[in-house]
């Protein structure tokens, strides 16, 4: 009886101590797991910095849904469709560029999901300031797919209460 108890414990101790070996077939998977968070990583530092757009990493026919209740919360079939009845009501009424604070960046399989924070200054002079969470769904280093979760009601005061920069 002792010597089977050790034996159960020198096992999971075997267990415990042996490091995980990735299997051939999930090694590419995690290789383009890390690949996609280092894409959207390098893409969200340079929006940052004030340099590059996050979305140039949108596939042109990308689906963008848009999470919640209020006129901009649907779903945008291509870029053109998004950028002209989502981002631009907003991003119109900004006298200064969003800047956004990242908090988290996680990849799983091929998603890559974002938690950050965005502040701006309305056309107004106001103060404007939002949480995210997208969740794009990757594929060769484009976003095919998006999520988006924001204060609905704190994007469509700026868009009801300012009035757009002059083209």
């Amino acid at each position: 009886m002792a010597v089977g108890r050790n034996l159960l414990i020198a096992l999971a101790f075997v267990v415990i101590v042996t490091p995980a070996q990735a299997s051939p077939a999930t090694a590419p998977a995690a290789g383009a797991m890390a690949r996609n968070e280092a894409i959207v990583r390098e893409a969200f530092d340079g929006w940052t910095a004030g340099r590059g757009n996050v979305f140039d990493l949108l596939s042109p026919d990308v689906r963008w849904t848009i999470h919640g209740s209020g006129p901009v919360a649907r779903t945008y079939n291509g870029v053109e469709d998004f950028v002209q009845r989502a981002s631009f009501p907003l991003v119109s009424r900004l006298a200064t560029p969003l800047t956004p604070k990242v908090h988290h960046i996680w990849a799983v399989g091929d998603r890559v999901i974002i938690r950050f924070d965005a502040s701006a200054t309305t056309t107004s002079g106001a103060p404007y300031r939002n949480q995210f969470v997208w969740i794009f769904r990757m594929e060769k280093g484009s976003v095919v797919d998006a999520e988006a979760f924001l204060d609905l009601v704190a994007y469509q005061e700026v868009v009801d209460n300012n009035e757009p920069r002059q083209r």
